[in-house]
């Protein structure tokens, strides 16, 4: 089957809730998305109120005060948030890589797999039906004299101690306390939460919310995504394979990905867009793909899209393609357009603008073309 890439990106757009908006929950985005990135907690609702039709004030706080939602460090080994439902299998997959295991973890941060396995363990029990700040936490087990000498790498913000246990199941974040990070069990967040399933059963569901958003797309696209190529590549080819007829392959002029099979006729009928779109920093739209896609992001400009200390720019999007990045200086939005981008009807970049002021709680914003 030969698709084009315009119609990837229509249907990318389609699936993503981006151009059609809708009235979709918090909750149903973040699981279109296979998460949402959410180190930075305004990105996170200005994500999925840029979804919605009528933004919902505050959609994500709610959907984790009542556990719909999970924050862990997931894909990656960033922060994100999770459908509580379906958190296990993303993250069973993401530990199946354990690269905790692995002589340079120990290296950078000075713990073994037995420690490693010690601490969980320690951190199961210091939770067990408790809130703790991080400052809690790394205290009780610095009176531990097992893990006194981690004391420094465990009051980290990086966490890197910490998401080989998030990666396990056994901590996530919690409400926070006075402008400080909490962490918990997830099981005692969210009534929804579900045990982390075998690496073998929770591939297909993860592959399958992977390319329903994402596809077409390659086992290594997807590894890319998930754990920053940290598995074997034999072992996630094998999961696509696993999944039979499942899946279909197509022919995007000339580049080879899958699809769900369910979605390849629809795929097919895909009609180009011409939408313009403003989206936020650490968008999905970009993060699910890889910022060097150049379907998505032309590689002469992704340096201003994915620039230093992994920041990630707010973003135009036009006919599926980033055109441009755009920043909020108090009431002026400031659109950048890349050099040699069309630029954009004026009334599609102030309808765009009045959505994200919308999204933001602001009462109306000037826009301003660079």
């Amino acid at each position: 089957m030969k698709i084009t890439r315009e119609q990837v990106l229509a249907w990318r757009l389609r699936r993503q809730f981006v151009d059609p908006r809708g009235e979709a929950s918090a909750g149903e985005i973040v699981g279109r998305l296979c998460g949402v990135q959410a180190q930075v907690a305004s990105a996170a609702e200005l994500a999925v109120g840029l979804r919605q039709r009528t933004p919902e004030a505050d959609a994500v706080t709610r959907a984790l005060a009542d556990g719909t939602l999970v924050k862990t460090w997931a894909m990656r080994g960033t922060l994100h948030l999770l459908p509580a439902e379906v958190a296990g299998a993303y993250l069973s997959l993401i530990a199946a890589a354990r690269i905790w295991v692995k002589p340079a973890w120990k290296r950078a941060f000075g713990a073994s797999p037995e420690e490693i396995d010690a601490l969980g363990e320690a951190v199961s029990a210091l939770l067990d039906g408790a809130v703790l700040t991080r400052d809690e936490l790394v205290r009780r087990l610095a009176e531990d004299r097992r893990f006194a000498a981690m004391e420094e790498h465990l009051r980290s913000s990086w966490g890197m101690l910490f998401k080989p246990l998030a990666w396990q199941g056994i901590i996530c974040h919690g409400p926070k306390q006075g402008g400080k990070a909490t962490f918990a069990r997830p099981a005692s967040l969210s009534p929804r939460w579900r045990d982390l399933p075998d690496p073998e059963e929770a591939a297909p569901i993860v592959i399958s919310a992977y390319l329903g958003a994402y596809g077409p797309a390659t086992p290594e696209t997807f590894d890319g995504w998930l754990a920053s190529h940290s598995h074997r590549k034999t072992t996630v080819r094998r999961w696509f394979a696993d999944m039979g007829d499942r899946l279909t392959e197509v022919d995007v002029e000339g580049a080879t990905g899958y699809v769900l099979t369910e979605h390849a006729d629809e795929l097919a009928r895909c009609e180009p867009s011409a939408s313009v779109r403003l989206l936020g920093s650490f968008d999905q739209y970009v993060l699910g793909p890889g910022t060097k896609d150049t379907w998505v992001v032309p590689a002469e400009h992704r340096a201003k899209v994915s620039r230093t200390a992994g920041w990630i720019s707010p973003i135009v999007v036009v006919g599926g393609r980033v055109a441009g990045t755009w920043e909020l200086d108090k009431d002026t939005l400031a659109v950048s357009l890349f050099p040699d981008a069309e630029r954009p009807p004026m009334d599609a970049l102030e309808a765009e603008a009045a959505h994200v002021a919308q999204a933001s709680g602001l009462s109306e914003v000037k826009v301003r073309v660079a």
